[in-house]
Order: structure tokens, then C-alpha cells, then sequence
């Protein structure tokens, strides 16, 4: 979140890339978004936590998947034609985030985020900065530090 009050007025705005892990929204800072991709050729790895799908080759980098759904408790994400991977960078180390499918870019305003709530639907709050309330729909917008810690939650 925005904490230093110095900031540029620019910084107090985001555009949120959002998509579906199941039936929640959910979105991140479309900043942290390395890319988008649908490549689905996975390999499984031995004895990893369960909601690690397995890695992949993305032009010669090695990626670790995650699947979102088991991950935040939702439920394995069915791969299908709009199952995507979206691929961020933690700790120097690239991660893809397989999700449901993907939506809209939003433009929204921090001032407009309330805290998350102790839960958002069927999933811990500790996974999420924030929610944003829009016109139609209710946004969680992901804390991506605390859905790649390896703490299984």
C-alpha cells in the first residue's frame, strides 16, 4: 500500500490486471506482470507442496507454477482453453500463477481499497492487501509476497 505521503499523485492510482481463480475476482498491480501465457506442458515435481503444479520451460528460464486455486483453498483450477498462466518475479526467481481465466485491466485509486476482511468468500484474508468495490463486482486484490511464501496457509 501507499504509505509515504510524498509520493507522486500518479502513485496513488493502479492499474489492476484481474482474472478468475474459480468464481473470485482477483487482481495484482498489472506492474508485477511479467506476461500472460496459455503454454500448459508442465512437468510435475516430486514430493512439492500440492498446490505446485510443477515447472516449465519459458525460453530457456525455469518457472515454478503454482496453482492459485489450491493455493488459496478454492480448489485444483481446471486446465481448459482459458486457463492461463501469469508469470511474476519474486526474489529473483520467476513464478507462474495458474489461474482460471483472465479479465479486464482496472484502473483504480488506492484511497479506494478497504483492508481485506478476516475472509473473502471461502478464502483467508492473509492472502490479500486489499478489496476493491466496484459498480458490479468485488475485487481481492492479491498480496503476492504471501501467496509465494512457502508457509502453507
Amino acid at each position: 500500500m501507499i504509505q509515504d505521503k510524498q509520493k507522486a499523485p500518479a502513485e496513488d492510482s493502479v492499474e489492476l490486471a484481474t482474472f478468475y481463480v474459480g468464481d473470485a475476482l482477483c487482481g495484482m498491480d498489472i506492474l508485477r506482470v511479467q506476461e500472460i501465457n496459455k503454454q500448459l506442458e508442465i512437468t510435475t515435481v516430486p514430493r512439492a507442496p500440492d498446490y505446485v503444479q510443477g515447472i516449465m520451460n519459458l525460453r530457456g528460464q525455469i518457472v515454478t507454477i503454482i496453482d492459485l486455486g489450491k493455493k488459496l483453498g478454492l480448489g485444483e483450477t481446471h486446465l481448459n482453453g482459458r486457463t492461463r498462466n501469469i508469470i511474476v518475479q519474486s526474489e529473483g526467481e520467476y513464478i507462474g500463477l495458474l489461474v482460471s481465466s483472465i479479465s479486464d485491466v482496472i484502473a483504480a485509486r488506492w484511497e479506494d481499497v478497504d483492508p481485506p476482511p478476516a475472509n473473502i468468500g471461502d478464502i483467508q484474508g492473509t492472502f490479500f492487501t486489499g478489496v476493491l468495490k466496484t459498480k458490479d463486482q468485488l475485487i481481492g486484490i492479491l498480496n503476492l509476497e504471501k501467496v509465494m511464501s512457502d508457509e502453507k496457509q
